[in-house]
């Protein structure tokens, strides 16, 4: 449904995409050394449909049991998928990524089902980044020797990988592609309310021939991800998700000789210079913040905009905010769909109303939400102050603050004050001024013109509570060889 309704020579028609290409079966296993099996205690749970509250499927709960299971099918397969010849590697990864772009179609249908994105996020940006990552790293596997880490660099062994919800599959492609060109095997946990796309990726894994024992999947919640972090024959930990929970995990494997990487929370900023293109720059605050529904670590969730363009900017961004479509995620004129779980959707609706009782200014367009399912409408804040929560916290949902300033220092000042260093935005038509503030802003990344744009060559990561290492590009190999 629209947001608002507007006077147009044409009148919206649904253009839903439909589910018949995807068939989700009544319940999973876990997948282990080559096999669906049931969880050793027998435990299951319901995965659903954030937009409709529809249970999609049963899914086998994995215990400690089960994860010592997967551990020994992994490093049984180290041993042969190591020894292989970085040529035969990248022949099965070839292969993972053909495969996956054949049944694109069918899995972004999955991962908008069964995590409340719309259609045309899974379909257009989503799928395609997740072969990318398997072409790319496919292309490294016999390169290992050029990649700058010394002669002959050697796998780690069994990689311990925990994804989050926010990107399912594309998650798991940035864990499992360069784990596998390196020569290690992996035992990956996806988050509880996302499990379907890493069960069908299993069934990919299959397709493709890859040896049993060098990917196995577990579901579960967070006591699955525990046991996997601490077990003993793990010999890298892999994490993406909250910065609290990544902080647990560093408790729990110093000193353990784990090499750890984490990609934690992030709160970016995005600074509009006076002198920047309006119309674009709207577009890359509305892609930097409301794409997936704010559900992103580098979300562009503070707009620092320059004081004298205020107004202008904030008339543009409402008039645009107007016009998105908010629904049905499987329609592909949708723009905004569901959060992603009853449990975020109380998150994001606490920390709104506790931006509101501070004082900050709260605006939303017109917006009907549908009955059944977990909804939040797009939200500005203005009157924003640097100790405002909404300033603060990451939110992770569909919520701009809007900051202002006048110089450029005072907007390097204000974009470095936070916990985070994930991701930043500069827009302004001066190259100069690009470089000169990129140069001062401590975050992992920083997009200038644009936001939000990936490619499978160009490493990502953080810096302070962010996290540490960097996934993606030549970087990302590094923790998963010794070097």
């Amino acid at each position: 449904m629209s947001i608002e309704k507007r006077s147009s020579a044409f009148e919206y028609a649904p253009a839903p995409e439909s589910r018949s290409i995807v068939d989700i079966a009544p319940s999973y296993g876990l997948f282990i050394d080559g096999e669906f099996v049931e969880a050793a205690d027998g435990r299951v749970f319901k995965t659903v449909s954030p937009s409709t509250e529809e249970v999609l499927s049963e899914v086998a709960q994995a215990g400690a049991e089960d994860v010592d299971r997967a551990v020994k099918a992994a490093r049984k397969a180290f041993e042969k998928w190591s020894a292989l010849p970085g040529s035969e590697r990248a022949k099965y990864l070839f292969r993972i990524a053909r495969i996956i772009q054949e049944r694109s179609r069918e899995l972004a249908v999955l991962e908008t089902l069964d995590n409340g994105k719309p259609i045309k996020e899974t379909r257009d940006a989503d799928l395609p980044l997740v072969a990318a990552h398997f072409f790319y790293y496919a292309g490294w596997a016999d390169k290992l020797d050029h990649a700058g880490f010394g002669p002959s660099p050697k796998p780690l062994g069994v990689a311990g990988q925990v994804i989050p919800w926010n990107f399912p599959l594309l998650m798991l492609a940035w864990k499992i592609a360069p784990a596998l060109a390196t020569g290690n095997t992996v035992v990956l946990k996806p988050a509880e309310t996302t499990p379907l796309s890493a069960l069908f990726f299993a069934d990919i894994c299959r397709q493709a021939g890859l040896p049993k024992g060098v990917v196995n999947i577990l579901p579960g919640y967070g006591d699955t991800g525990a046991a996997l972090v601490a077990h003993p024959d793990v010999n890298k930990v892999a994490f993406t998700g909250s910065t609290a929970v990544g902080k647990q995990i560093a408790r729990t494997v110093a000193g353990s000789r784990k090499k750890l990487t984490l990609e934690l929370g992030g709160k970016g900023a995005n600074i509009v210079f006076d002198d920047a293109p309006i119309d674009q720059a709207v577009e890359g605050i509305v892609s930097g913040i409301f794409f997936n529904q704010g559900q992103v670590c580098c979300a562009g969730s503070r707009l620092l905009v320059q004081e004298s363009i205020q107004d202008e900017l904030l008339d543009s961004l409402k008039r645009r905010l107007s016009t998105l479509r908010l629904g049905d995620p499987l329609d592909k004129n949708t723009d905004i769909g569901a959060i992603n779980s009853e449990e975020q959707l109380a998150r994001i609706t606490t920390l709104v109303e506790q931006g509101e009782a501070e004082g900050a200014e709260r605006w939303s367009p017109a917006c009907e939400l549908p009955s059944s399912g977990y909804w939040f409408a797009p939200t500005l804040f203005t009157n924003v102050t640097q100790a405002h929560t909404v300033a603060r916290d990451e939110i992770f949902g569909p919520v701009l603050s809007v900051l202002t300033f006048r110089t450029p220092d005072e907007a390097v000042a204000k974009a470095n004050n936070t916990p985070y260093g994930l991701s930043a935005g500069i827009w302004t038509e001066k190259g100069s001024r690009i470089l000169a503030v990129a140069n001062k802003l401590r975050a992992g990344v920083v997009w200038s013109n644009t936001f939000n744009k990936f490619d499978p060559t160009s490493p990502f990561g953080g810096y302070k509570e962010s996290g540490f290492g960097r996934e993606g590009g030549r970087h990302g190999l590094e923790a998963y060889l010794d070097v």
